[in-house]
This record gives C-alpha cells, sequence and structure tokens, in this order.
C-alpha cells in the first residue's frame, strides 16, 4: 500500500493540500510532512469549522479510499494552548458508518496572534 493524506479546512478544496505517498509503510504509513494554515478567529469561538483527513491508497487505476478523520479546529486549538500552542492528537479513521479502521496519530503546532483572547 502507498497511502497518503488529503488535508483541508471543512472539506473545502480550496484549502486542499496533500502528503506524498509513503512507499515503504504499507498499512503502517508515516509522513513527515509540513502544512501551513491560517485560520480566522471565529473558527476558534465554535465547534463548527472542522479539520478533515482523508486518507487513500496510490494506484494506477485510480486511488482507494481508505477513510477519514474529523475533528474540530477549536478542539484542537484548546488543546493544544496548556502545552504551549503544540500537541500530539490520536484519531480513529472511520470510512463510512463502518466502526474504526484504525488510528491516525499527527503533531501540530498552532500559533496564536498577539494580543489574541483565547477563552
Amino acid at each position: 500500500m502507498k497511502v497518503f493524506a488529503r488535508v483541508s479546512i471543512g472539506g473545502d478544496p480550496e484549502t486542499g493540500k496533500r502528503t506524498m505517498a509513503d512507499k515503504h509503510g504499507e498499512t503502517d504509513p508515516a509522513w513527515n510532512h509540513t502544512m501551513t494554515y491560517t485560520i480566522g478567529a471565529s473558527a476558534l469561538q465554535h465547534h463548527g469549522v472542522r479539520l478533515v483527513i482523508k486518507l487513500y491508497c496510490k494506484r494506477k487505476l485510480g486511488d482507494r479510499y481508505i477513510g477519514e478523520v474529523h475533528t474540530s479546529i477549536k478542539e484542537l486549538f484548546d488543546h493544544a494552548y496548556p502545552y504551549g500552542g503544540s500537541a500530539l492528537m490520536n484519531y480513529p479513521v472511520h470510512k463510512g458508518s463502518v466502526n474504526s479502521q484504525g488510528v491516525l496519530k499527527f503533531s501540530y503546532s498552532a500559533e496564536y496572534p498577539c494580543g489574541a483572547d483565547i477563552l
């Protein structure tokens, strides 16, 4: 398996970014890939804005969807704030209504604008 991830904010294709396919990890892929997003302050006030990570297996006859993770941007910021803005998270990977297809672990850092009031 050559797995890659497509990441977006709220599933919006305009915010979409992707990793390279991991050619060696098989069913336990790993990426050392940095993605940068600028998030508006309103996304930190409620749980409606979500980070979407979709996993695919790269194939010659078309990429195969593996599953995805959704989490709120607010949850990510709230979790990282007490740790200086960085955190490591684990989320179950889901495909439709099927139970977890594994776990996606990722690290991230969040920078807050100067003078921002984080509640």
